[in-house]
C-alpha cells in the first residue's frame, strides 16, 4: 500500500509505525511524499484497508513516544474488528453518531469508555445493544474521516485496551480474579 503523506513522510523512517484509519502498519519505504506499508492478509481480513479506493482519504496517526503526553486513549492500531455507520444525527454544531459493532465487541464498551473509530479516538455516549453512539465536535469531522462517513459504511473497531485485559482474565479466571471482587475494587 503506497499512501501520500506530505508534511509527514520526510520525518518518518523504514521500521516505524503508522496507524492507517487505526490499522498500525510499518513502514518499508518512503519516497518524497509517498510512503508504502506491506499489508498483511491478516489486516486485510480484519479491517477496511482491503476497500480502499485509489485517492480515498485515511486517518493518519504516528506512534507516540514514550515519555511524550498522552491525549485521548490507549490506541494501539490493532484493529478488533469491523462495525458499520448506522446514524448521523446531527444536533446544534455537533453530530452525533451510532456504530453497530459485532456482539464480541459490544460486551467491551461502557458508557463514557473509550474506543477508536478509524484509528480516532472517541467517547462512548450511549450503548444500546450492539451498537454505541459518540458525540462528534466539529473539529473532529473537519480534521478526520469521520465527516466524509455516511450511514452504512464500514469502520474500522479497536475497544480500550484495559477491557480487553479484564475480559480476558475474567474468562481465563486467572490469579483468581472474579467479577465480584472487580465489583468490590470499584469496577462495575
Amino acid at each position: 500500500m503506497v499512501v501520500s503523506l506530505p508534511g509527514v513522510a520526510p520525518e518518518l523512517k523504514v521500521g516505524e509505525s503508522v496507524a492507517l484509519s487505526g490499522a498500525c502498519l510499518t513502514v518499508t519505504e518512503v519516497k518524497g511524499d509517498e510512503v508504502s506499508f506491506d499489508v498483511t492478509a491478516e489486516t486485510l481480513s480484519r479491517t477496511t484497508l482491503g476497500s480502499l479506493r485509489r485517492g480515498e482519504r485515511v486517518n493518519v496517526e504516528r506512534a507516540v513516544k514514550l515519555g511524550e503526553r498522552l491525549g485521548g486513549h490507549l490506541v494501539q492500531g490493532h484493529v478488533d474488528g469491523v462495525g458499520r455507520v448506522s446514524k448521523i444525527v446531527p444536533s446544534g454544531g455537533q453530530h452525533t453518531f451510532w456504530f453497530e459493532v459485532p456482539e464480541e465487541l459490544s460486551g467491551m464498551l461502557i458508557a463514557k469508555g473509550s474506543v477508536a473509530v478509524d484509528g480516532i479516538s472517541l467517547t462512548v455516549a450511549e450503548i444500546r445493544g450492539d451498537s454505541f453512539s459518540a458525540a462528534i465536535i466539529p473539529h473532529t469531522l473537519k480534521s478526520t474521516t469521520l465527516g466524509e462517513r455516511r450511514a452504512g459504511e464500514r469502520v474500522n473497531i479497536e475497544v480500550d485496551l484495559i477491557g480487553k485485559w479484564i475480559r480476558r482474565l475474567l474468562e481465563g479466571k486467572r490469579e483468581g480474579i472474579t467479577l465480584e471482587k472487580l465489583k468490590e475494587a470499584g469496577f462495575e
